[in-house]
């Protein structure tokens, strides 16, 4: 008996220990995207920002290591500072601080690395590259290739909550599609790391923070709740682009004022649209 109680006693402690390593792996890939410096910024490119006017930014728009020349924005499309890392640029509103475009930087293409190498993924392949029509819960998601939303996709959960899709190729949204948020999710706690260029389509809105490796290109209309890091060029054809603040609700929530069912559905179902990455 003593023997068979000693056995009992160390499974119950070895499955409390995998049940505790299991949840530290959970949060481990839950946890927002540090962005650092960079994360002061609605718009930070380090080849530039074109732009056909008029554009609307809100929130700091900054380039770096190319001259201030590349960014054509004016200081009339933006509600907020513009940085530079010579004393080339739009005035009145230039502030030339290259040491802190360096960081700035720096700590952007850091947590490009952290988004797009989290391991572990809670769901790989969902929906085979196209997520338009869906509702997804919180997690991280990867593919492999590239990503589609051809209609409007829904992230649902609280403001804890954190989204971090990794695309291996170019990320596309297709024109007057919209990315919502609903349950209290918010636009801080979205990342979308894009190997590749991402586009956004003329009329959509998007919602999350956009972490590219290449181009960003925010097409004639659209408008982002969120902020755009490129590690080449953000291009804008009369887009907007705010800067979410912390604790503010999205667009679409506050349009919609929408809450979830008791059965929403958003949960991912493994059976049909996700690959499981083990």
């Amino acid at each position: 008996m003593k023997k068979n109680s000693k056995m009992l006693v160390l499974a119950a402690m070895f499955g409390s220990f995998m049940v505790a390593s299991t949840h530290a792996v959970a949060g481990e890939n839950t946890n927002p995207v540090n962005l650092g410096k960079a994360g002061n910024f609605a718009i930070l490119s380090k080849s530039g920002i074109t732009d056909v006017f008029r554009s609307n930014v809100v929130g700091d728009v900054g380039t770096s290591p190319i001259t201030g020349a590349a960014i054509l924005l004016t200081c009339d499309e933006v509600k907020g500072k513009v940085y530079t890392a010579d004393n080339a640029g739009p005035l009145p509103c230039r502030i030339s601080d290259s040491n802190f475009l360096v960081s700035a930087v720096s700590d952007m293409e850091r947590a490009y690395s952290d988004a797009s190498g989290r391991p572990a993924p809670n769901f790989s392949e969902y929906g085979d590259g196209e997520i338009g029509g869906h509702t997804l819960a919180p997690g991280v998601y990867k593919w492999t290739s590239g990503l589609l939303i051809s209609k409007d996709v829904t992230l649902s959960g609280g403001p804890d909550d954190v989204w971090i899709f990794q695309v291996a190729g170019t990320f596309f949204q297709a024109n007057s599609t919209q990315v919502n948020l609903v349950g209290g999710a918010l636009a801080k706690n979205v990342f979308w790391a894009v190997a590749g260029t991402a586009t956004l389509g003329t009329h959509s809105h998007f919602e999350g923070n956009i972490l590219a490796q290449t181009l960003i290109a925010v097409n004639t209309g659209a408008t982002v709740n969120g902020s755009l890091f490129a590690q080449t060029a953000v291009t804008l054809q009369m887009a907007t682009v705010t800067k979410p603040e912390m604790g503010s609700n999205s667009k679409s929530e506050m349009k919609t004022n929408a809450k979830p069912e008791a059965n929403t559905n958003a949960e991912p179902e493994t059976n049909k649209n996700t690959r499981s990455s083990e």
